[in-house]
């Protein structure tokens, strides 16, 4: 028999057609038996399964104090204090100075040096003291932080400030005595103490803004030294100011990363707590002093600038300070402010004679 193409063809297709079929059918009854070679394996209960979760970054919380850069769970916002603190041998150890944010040290008549200390952030209500007299550059030095001013007395030029521009103070003598009391332990005048409360109590009455623009200072965990890739050994630091019998020094503890403090190689204590104050940035500035009178009251620039070092880290840097737009003194380096490590800062405010290096010796 003859099979012609066209119907060689056709019977081509149709057999196509029925294996098509053919497998479809195969497909639905494997289906129904319940088997499906596409579906996964199922997974067991004692299968490992990566369920590993990456642990979440926590969240900062708090707000950080202007003048220290530590964080903290209210915010830091009453307005500045500055205590004018007697530091004469008899009034020592002074009490409240562990809980200042900024310590500073200038010399005041016959070598001796005054500290003022600016409270901030803490809320404390230990003693402050011994207070005494202010003169015009500390009134300066106060202002920088839109502080309230407290002392007993003044000399005549600081008074004529005080009244003629009627600055926020707290006096003692003048304006302020039911805010603080004589310590019968010690000898006038070397007795005279405070507490925060009672001077804001005091400023309160006296209607005082409470809510002032508080300096910012720039902070950093590392310090300034990445930023400058050169400085000095600086574990021991020693300050003079002006006198040969007194000195200011300082011992740096790598795990605490703090400056313990000393004078005349005594550690500094404070007289409630009894701790040795400590801090974790170190300032000296260098500027000019002027001795006006037989006395021996000074004028002290703390407008001009001039040099600096910052210690920190026991480290050293060579720097300058200046006084900003804002009027805050801050330390800088080839024109930009240099970061303090979040804590307490202590500055030493020198005479720029002999000279500026003369005053300090490092080790």
């Amino acid at each position: 028999m003859i099979v012609t193409s066209w119907k060689l063809r056709r019977i081509t297709i149709s057999f196509g057609v029925l294996l098509i079929a053919a497998a479809l059918l195969a497909g639905c009854g494997s289906k129904e038996a319940g088997g499906n070679e596409l579906s996964p394996p199922p997974v067991s209960e004692t299968d490992d399964v990566d369920e590993t979760v990456l642990p979440e970054e926590p969240e900062e919380t708090g707000f950080i104090a202007p003048l220290t850069g530590l964080r903290q769970e209210k915010e830091a916002d009453q307005r500045p204090i500055a205590v004018m603190v007697n530091n004469m041998d008899k009034a020592r150890p002074q009490s409240g100075l562990p809980h200042a944010d900024m310590v500073w040290e200038l010399l005041a008549e016959g070598g001796i040096t005054r500290l003022v200390a600016i409270f901030q952030s803490d809320p404390f209500n230990d003693p402050i003291g011994p207070v005494r007299s202010i003169r015009p550059y500390l009134i300066e030095l106060g202002e920088t932080y839109n502080a309230i001013l407290t002392h007993a007395g003044a000399s005549q030029d600081a008074y004529a400030i005080l009244q003629r521009e009627k600055k926020a103070d707290l006096d003692e003598i003048i304006n302020a005595g039911p805010y603080f009391w004589r310590d019968k332990s010690r000898k006038a005048p070397h007795n005279l103490y405070t507490t925060q409360e009672k001077l804001r109590e005091g400023a309160a009455k006296k209607k005082y803004e409470a809510s002032v623009p508080v300096p910012k200072f720039i902070f950093a965990e590392e310090g300034a030294i990445p930023g400058i890739g050169e400085s000095s050994p600086a574990a021991n630091v020693a300050i003079k100011f002006q006198l040969k019998n007194y000195k200011v020094s300082y011992e740096y503890n790598a795990e605490t990363k703090l400056y313990a403090r000393f004078i005349n190689d005594k550690p500094h204590t404070d007289l409630t707590t009894e701790q040795q104050l400590a801090t974790t940035n170190i300032v000296v500035l260098g500027t000019k002093h002027e001795t006006l009178d037989d006395v021996g009251r000074l004028k002290v620039d703390l407008t001009s600038g001039g040099p600096a070092m910052l210690i920190q880290l026991g480290q050293a840097i060579n720097c300058n300070w200046e006084r900003s737009a804002d009027g805050v003194i801050r330390i800088v380096r080839d024109g930009k402010e240099l970061p303090f490590i979040p804590g307490k800062t202590y500055y030493h405010v020198v005479p720029l004679k002999p000279s500026f290096a003369e005053h300090i010796t490092l080790q």
